[in-house]
């Protein structure tokens, strides 16, 4: 058995030398066009690998970005009930929609109450107004009537002086003859008793004295009343003059103030007017309006509500004025300019392209930003790269069929060559 067995293991080790033998050596050409085809499949692999890298350099991108845009708070401008509303959550709405209504009829009256009150106010104005001339042609009228009376008084004491001289004359007249008739008495008194004239001679000379006496003293009391006349007459004079000093100073003073009240009533004219306005609307304010077109959100009004001034009643998700607030890390912001091109891949829509352009790089990083800004200056320090929020606005007429909505992730990808 162990003869025959290393008699067949040394017949197959024959034969495989054999076989060996007769399979023919590789050639030299072979071995050298393989080596060719490897060189060359690992210079295009770094040539693709080059061109990659190369064609990276161009763009700048990160998947840390999402559309933003205003959210419109609607809020009440007027207190009040309210009595309607017209809107559901999830409603798309145009700018200027009704939303809601608060109960107008407050509102309506205090309107036609200030209306009213502007009415008066007018009212008032053309009074002041028309009193203002009445007024110039009352002071013109009075200096003129001062002056008369001034022209007056001057003719009544020269009258009253002439008067009073020519009385005074018939004084010295009338004791003239008073003294004459007297010295006749006192020359008839021892005639008469020698009875050298008659009784009746010297009767009438005692007659003649008591006369002229009475005479005199008429004279003296006219010459009296004269000089009153002429004080009166100088006193009318002052009066006159006063008054009329008087008028020409106060005269301009109350046109001055007529005017004034004219134009008192005019600025309460303005101010009704000013009442008018508010209480138009207020009424207005009581029909609660969309400020933009978008979708109406988070509603929290019902009919027979009672609302406050500034009390929140829904949130309005705009479709337009949408922009890109894409977070690019600050390695990232080198290259990155405004104007610069964008192109913007939309997770929601299936990868759809959007076009857009850098506007602004944001002021700082969203750590610093954040409620509670992280202080490197305590405990160890350990680097991390911030991020930059940096807006891109969309093309126009590029989101005209209103499908991006606030909060999608996109992919922008800025052309930085």
């Amino acid at each position: 058995m162990a003869d025959n067995d290393q008699k067949n293991q040394d017949q197959n080790a024959q034969q495989t030398q054999s076989g060996n033998e007769s399979q023919p050596a590789e050639s030299p050409e072979k071995k050298s066009s393989r080596k060719f085809v490897i060189i060359g499949v690992v210079v295009l692999l770094a040539i693709i690998a080059g061109l990659f890298y190369w064609h990276s350099t161009y763009y700048e991108d990160t998947d840390d970005a999402q559309v933003d845009g205003d959210l419109y708070q609607v809020s009440a401008r007027v207190a009040g009930q309210v009595i309607k509303v017209n809107v559901t959550d999830n409603q798309k709405v145009e700018a200027g929609d009704v939303i809601a209504e608060i109960d107008p009829r407050d509102y309506q009256v205090a309107l036609e109450q200030a209306e009213a009150n502007l009415s008066n106010a007018k009212a008032t104005y053309l009074q002041a107004t028309a009193n203002v001339p009445i007024t110039s042609t009352e002071v013109h009228t009075t200096v003129g009537t001062t002056g008369s009376d001034i022209t007056s008084a001057q003719a009544s004491i020269a009258q009253a002086t002439k008067q009073a001289a020519a009385s005074q004359a018939r004084v010295d007249q009338a004791r003239a003859n008073a003294t004459k008739a007297q010295l006749d008495v006192d020359r008839y008194t021892p005639l008469v008793q020698r009875d050298v004239i008659s009784k009746q001679q010297y009767d009438q000379a005692i007659a003649d004295a008591a006369a002229t006496k009475a005479a005199l003293t008429e004279a003296e009391a006219t010459v009296i009343a004269q000089n009153e006349a002429v004080r009166i007459a100088q006193q009318r004079l002052s009066t006159a003059r006063f008054q009329s000093s008087q008028a020409v100073a106060n005269g301009p003073k109350q046109v001055e103030v007529q005017r004034a009240r004219a134009e008192a009533a005019n600025a309460q004219i303005q101010q009704a007017q000013a009442q008018v306005d508010q209480a138009r609307l207020n009424l207005g304010y009581a029909h609660i309006t969309a400020p933009t077109a978008g979708i109406i959100n988070k509603k929290n009004v019902a009919v027979g509500q009672n609302v406050s001034v500034g009390q929140n009643m829904l949130t309005i998700i705009p479709l337009d004025n949408l922009w890109i607030t894409a977070n690019f890390k600050e390695t990232q912001l080198e290259s990155i300019r405004p104007n610069q091109e964008v192109e913007i891949d939309v997770d929601a829509l299936g990868g759809r392209k959007y076009k857009g352009k850098v506007v602004q790089i944001g002021g700082a990083t969203g750590s610093r930003l954040s409620l509670f800004p992280p202080e490197n200056a305590t405990g160890n320090y350990v680097k991390v790269v911030q991020r930059i929020p940096v807006r891109i606005d969309l093309e126009k007429d590029e989101n005209k069929d209103h499908l991006l909505r606030p909060g999608y992730s996109v992919v922008p990808k800025v052309a930085v060559k």
